[in-house]
């Protein structure tokens, strides 16, 4: 694609401005560009990561933290691998699978916050698929028949109960 201003050299910069609603697209070249100023307000932008994961993971913690910390001590720390909750707050990272139920008081909130359920709901095996299925339909069905003697629903509760029952 050519330039637009000049239409001699290879546009290789591309801006869309969106003003007022209305959507307008510019193809410069490097020399048109800068004589546009296109280039030094391209270097007045800050194009540092901040989006990555870790930040973000870091964003949410903070926000968590002004509920969750003041329920843990002052350092809390894995006894396993001696990561501590500092640690894991800078970093984002855990250093094994003791650090999950160290940590566990402030990372569920931030889990459910970040991906909607602690529960992984991804493939499932061919050969076993079947038996997990049914396990995890017991599981929710269980609960929620706890939930409905909890709130005196007790034709509910007998409806789960026939149906745990068909199904064990």
């Amino acid at each position: 694609m050519l330039c637009e201003k000049c239409k001699k050299n290879e546009a290789n910069f591309h801006i869309t401005k969106i003003v007022n609603g209305v959507k307008e697209e510019e193809h410069l070249c490097e020399v048109c560009a800068k004589e546009n100023n296109t280039m030094s307000m391209l270097q007045d932008m800050d194009f540092s990561p901040s989006f990555s994961f870790q930040n973000i993971l870091s964003g949410f913690m903070d926000y968590m933290n002004t509920t969750t910390e003041s329920n843990l001590p002052s350092e809390v720390i894995c006894k396993e691998c001696g990561t501590t909750y500092r640690g894991f707050k800078e970093t984002g990272l855990l250093g094994c699978g003791n650090c999950y139920s160290t940590f566990k008081t402030t990372i569920i909130p931030i889990v459910k916050r970040v991906q909607v359920s602690t529960e992984h709901n991804g493939k499932i095996p061919v050969k076993s698929g079947g038996e997990i299925l049914k396990k995890k339909e017991l599981i929710r069905l269980k609960e929620e028949l706890q939930k409905a003697i909890a709130i005196e629903e007790y034709e509910k509760a007998a409806e789960l109960r026939d149906k745990i029952r068909d199904l064990s």
